[in-house]
């Protein structure tokens, strides 16, 4: 099975009423927001979609909506993971059908060995035929998943790509030196996806790109037609907004930039909190100053 997710990939923020509700009308406005400005595919319910605050029953309601209103426009990939392996591998058997593929991180918390992660991902991939997408972030998950890992599960057939988001340029190198014909790398940081995609990864699963899909489309896909300078443009364009996005924490600080768009409201689940009024002011100014 090769991978099919490339270009542009946004994890879908949820969007919230003040009540702590999910915002349907404002999920709408954002997944039309995205395809109408070339996004390539979405993914619901990553962490950026605030997915530990949610339970089952709504994430399943809230992929429903997303697919109602993409109306097969394009891909939709699904996150379900965790640091239970039968309980998420039970989780993949029972899902609808109508998704493209799956989205998996590493086992968080429990920290497992290298050993332990591959056994993991052997049982989910196991439970479903859908195309796999690995999920490396170290800074949440407490582990690192080694490139000799990732390779090792790149050879099974329905794993078909990594979202890295470790920072490590080395360590994503060797999977892009390495890896099998059709198995795909994605960025999992925004700001790294420009020197990823030069290095010959494929695209980005991003956080940016909900409030800018637009730009953030321009840069990813000029850079991997090649065109490095238009792609640099916008990089450097973007790169002040992204830093702010993540100074007081995901996805705080995009919500930020879409309220301000009048697309749906900065409202989190706690634990997250509302970024400071100071930071707010400059993402405000620079999300007027980018539109």
């Amino acid at each position: 099975m090769k991978n099919t997710f490339k270009g542009t990939g946004v994890a879908l923020v949820t969007p919230f009423n003040a009540d702590g509700s999910i915002d349907f009308q404002g999920l709408e406005r954002l997944v039309n927001y995205q395809i109408d400005n070339g996004t390539d595919f979405l993914v619901v319910q990553g962490t950026t979609g605030e997915s530990p605050t949610l339970d089952m029953g709504e994430k399943l309601e809230i992929l429903d909506a997303v697919r109602r209103v993409n109306n097969d426009r394009i891909q939709v990939v699904f996150g379900v993971g965790g640091n239970n392996t039968m309980a998420v591998a039970k989780t993949l058997s029972q899902l609808p059908s109508g998704i493209d593929g799956i989205l998996s991180v590493s086992p968080y918390y429990n920290k497992p060995t290298q050993n332990g992660i591959v056994e993991h991902y052997k049982i989910l991939a196991d439970s479903t035929d859908l195309p796999i997408i690995l999920y490396n972030v170290p800074g949440r998950t407490g582990s690192n998943v080694l490139a000799s890992t990732t390779l090792k599960l790149a050879e099974i057939d329905n794993i078909v790509a990594v979202k890295e988001a470790s920072g490590n340029m080395g360590q994503i190198m060797e999977i892009l030196r390495q890896r099998p014909d059709g198995f795909g790398v994605l960025s999992g940081d925004d700001a790294l996806t420009l020197p990823m995609i030069a290095c010959g990864a494929e695209g980005v699963i991003s956080v940016v790109a909900n409030a800018f899909p637009k730009r953030f489309n321009e840069m990813v896909h000029a850079a991997l037609e090649g065109d490095l300078k238009k792609a640099r443009t916008a990089h450097y364009d973007l790169l002040p907004v992204t830093d702010m996005f993540f100074e007081e924490g995901n996805p705080g600080g995009v919500k930020v930039s879409l309220e301000v768009q009048g697309i749906m409201k900065q409202n989190m689940r706690l634990p997250l909190f509302p970024v400071s009024s100071a930071l707010y002011s400059r993402i405000e100014a620079e999300t007027k100053r980018i539109l």
